[in-house]
This record gives structure tokens, sequence and C-alpha cells, in this order.
């Protein structure tokens, strides 16, 4: 089964949408819709037309292009079903557990709340690819608009066990000023020093850092880390529960 093709398209100020073009099918989606021009732009270069937005949570940012992208493509809006009258245009909602497929690709909906208490991610196990949307991002994770840290905890780990390989993709570029932040409470991890150079290096030359993969992350992102004795160590925290690590973690990087 040949992979989809996968284009990442940079929107607003530091928002991406993603596209997946299935050549067998010749369906195209698109992981969230921040913004319509540079979506079409995209898939008029390509000769692409849009069959379906898959949309990770209700935030505008992810969905102000939904109802201008389906009047111009007919395509379906397919997004949580607990954010559903939230979703601008939704046709279907989804959940962990709602089959769903892309062309001839298996596609697993993941219950992943903490940013918002319907998000979800949308793992492609055939072509080992996530989209995170606004839980996990590279070097850290979503803010906390309305879930808690043990929600959110939850949801990264739920991440985590995902292969190693598995490419993330993710709704922000924040990958600078998250690793400021990682090198902040786990200096002496040499992966992450070597990770941050390579960052500081990309983004002066206009570059993206993602995809990331969940292995990177397990190794550098401090999120996915709150078992680290040096950063339990660093924030006084011996003998807590991982996810109240987490939750503090979370505090520190709203205060950066």
């Amino acid at each position: 089964m040949p992979r989809a093709t996968i284009v990442q398209i940079p929107c607003l100020a530091d928002n991406y949408a993603v596209l997946l073009h299935a050549p067998e099918s010749g369906e195209t989606i698109v992981i969230d819709a921040p913004q319509a021009e540079p979506i079409k732009a995209e898939l008029g270069k390509r000769g692409w037309q849009l069959s379906d937005i898959f949309v990770t949570h209700h935030h505008n940012d992810h969905t102000a292009a939904c109802l201008a992208l389906k009047a111009f493509y007919g395509c379906r809006v397919i997004g949580p079903e607990a954010e559903a009258e939230r979703i601008p245009g939704l046709t279907r909602g989804v959940a962990q557990g709602t089959p769903l497929t892309f062309g001839s690709h298996a596609v697993q909906v993941l219950d992943t709340p903490g940013h918002t208490l319907g998000h979800v991610s949308y793992y492609f196990p055939e072509s080992r690819v996530a989209f995170t949307g606004d839980t996990l991002f590279a070097l850290g994770c979503g803010r906390l608009f309305e879930g808690d840290g043990q929600t959110m905890f939850a949801s990264l780990k739920k991440l985590a066990q995902l292969p190693d390989e598995t490419e993330i993709y993710c709704g922000h570029e924040y990958t600078l000023a998250n690793a400021r932040f990682a090198l902040s409470v786990e200096p002496e991890n040499p992966a992450l020093v070597a990770r941050a150079k390579e960052i500081e290096a990309r983004r002066a030359a206009g570059e993206t850092t993602l995809p990331t993969t969940i292995g990177l992350e397990k190794a550098t992102n401090p999120f996915l880390r709150p078992h680290s004795t040096a950063i339990r160590a660093r924030l006084g925290l011996g003998g807590v529960p991982d996810w109240q690590v987490f939750a503090r973690l979370r505090e520190l990087k709203n205060k950066a």
C-alpha cells in the first residue's frame, strides 16, 4: 500500500495545516483548517481536490476556514463529536473507536482531552504518522484551557504508547521556545542539548522543526519526562505522582 503524500502548510502566525493525499484513490484531506487561502493555493498547485477536513478541536485557529473550504470543494468536515456544536460545518462527529478511513488507510481516532475537553488526535498506523493538534507539541504540550493536569497527562501517556518511530505533526511551530524551556528544567540531558542546537539552526534558516517522532519526544520533551530524577530534583517534587510533576511543569511554562 503506497504511503500517503504529506504536505505541511504554514498558516496565520505560527499554525500548520497538513494535507494528506492518497495516490491510490486520489482522495485528499487536510488536518485542521486555520486559513483558507494557503490551503487552497497548495491544493491548486498540486491539482488535488479536498475530500475531507479532519479537525482536532474547536479553537478558531484550527477551524476558521472550515466553512469556506466546505463551500468551495464540497468536502466533509469531520471532528470531535464532543465539540460538535463548536465546529463550523461539522458533518460527522468522531470519538475514540469511531471507524474512520482515508482511501485504503485505516485511521484511529484517539481521545486526547486536556487542551480542550473534546480534543482528538488522528493516528494512521500503516504510515506510522499521527496528528496531535494542540495536545503534544515538539518539546511541549498545549495549555490547559479546559482540562486539568491529570487529564492532559493521561492524553500524553496515550500518545507516548505509539511506536517510537511514529512521526508527529502538531498544530503550531512552537519548538524553539519549547526548547528553551526544556533546557531550563533538564539542562543535563545530552539528547536535549543536541536537539536544541539543531532547532536553533533550523529556525535561523527559516526551516520547520516538524515532524518530530514519539521516540524523540520521549527522550527530550520534559512533559513526557516527569519521571526524570533531574527534573524532579530541580522542582523539589520527589515521591509524587508523575501527573503532579507534569502539572507543575505546565504551570512553569505558562509563566516562561
